[in-house]
């Protein structure tokens, strides 16, 4: 089977560009923005030969594993266009649900994500966990259109078929969780699960019930966490996410401490100071 839209999708006016392989699905998003495309297009392959991640990192998508990025281009503000970011992560977690029901999970790598629990786990701000280790990961990029417009590349990495063991924290794959699903399966399950969220999302209105959704599926929520903010390290307890998204924390002061961007850590790597 090829690349195809649920249904769902498809009435929902979404179409879709499939390719064997490309350089960079966002990329690629995102010169069609510039081009004039109207959005509402998802870019999909199996393999990416320059994907990369948050903070300039290289995403690698070796044969078998999904790049998948939504085209959305909007009049909204940059602060509501970010917590598309968000829905992209309860939409592919809806859609692991699906297509994985016999994952196989174990205790998480960390200690933290909740011990035990068998499903898959959001990571703020962007990564898709399973058994503490980094299945798939979310990064949005942007470019300014004319007219006020904005458009926005929601691009979504999953290792299916396999992970990197060359990355400074714990990765796992769909494979190694011995779920046989292809990419192609995941991709349809995906357009389907988006058309239901974005709808939650109704263009931020619904950000409320999207914030809550999102953290009952919140790895670490209630452990101790560590957050690297541009050099420094803020350590503290994971108590919430607020009206805005931001990672919320309580330090050992007592302290409330809200962060818009930054890496987290947690269990042993948090007590050891997120190196």
């Amino acid at each position: 089977m090829g690349f195809q839209l649920a249904p769902t999708a498809s009435a929902d006016g979404f179409r879709l560009e499939a390719h064997d392989a490309v350089g960079s699905t966002n990329a690629l998003a995102l010169e069609h923005a510039m081009a004039g495309d109207p959005g509402k297009l998802w870019v999909v392959s199996k393999k990416q030969d320059s994907g990369r991640g948050r903070r300039g990192r290289v995403w690698a998508t070796p044969e078998g594993n999904l790049a998948a990025t939504l085209l959305k281009v909007l009049d909204h503000d940059l602060q509501y266009a970010a917590t598309l970011g968000f829905v992209a992560g309860l939409a592919l977690a809806d859609a692991l649900d699906a297509v994985a029901p016999n994952a196989r999970f174990s205790v998480g790598v960390d200690g933290g994500s909740g011990q035990g629990v068998k499903r898959f786990e959001l990571k703020w701000p962007n990564d898709v966990l399973a058994s503490g280790a980094k299945l798939a990961g979310i990064l949005l990029e942007s470019t300014l259109l004319g007219h006020g417009r904005l458009g926005i590349a929601i691009g979504i990495g999953v290792n299916v078929v396999a992970h990197p063991t060359d990355v400074p924290y714990p990765a796992t794959s769909l494979a190694s969780l011995g779920a046989g699903v292809d990419a192609e399966t995941l991709f349809l399950a995906l357009s389907d699960a988006w058309s239901e969220n974005e709808r939650i999302w109704a263009e931020g209105r619904g950000l409320a019930q999207i914030r809550k959704r999102w953290l009952a599926r919140a790895a670490g929520l209630g452990s101790e966490v560590a957050v690297r903010v541009e050099g420094n390290v803020v350590r503290g307890i994971f108590e919430t996410i607020d009206e805005d998204c931001r990672f919320v924390i309580r330090d050992a002061k007592g302290e409330t401490v809200k962060i818009a961007a930054g890496d987290v850590h947690f269990g042993a790597v948090a007590s050891a100071g997120a190196a």
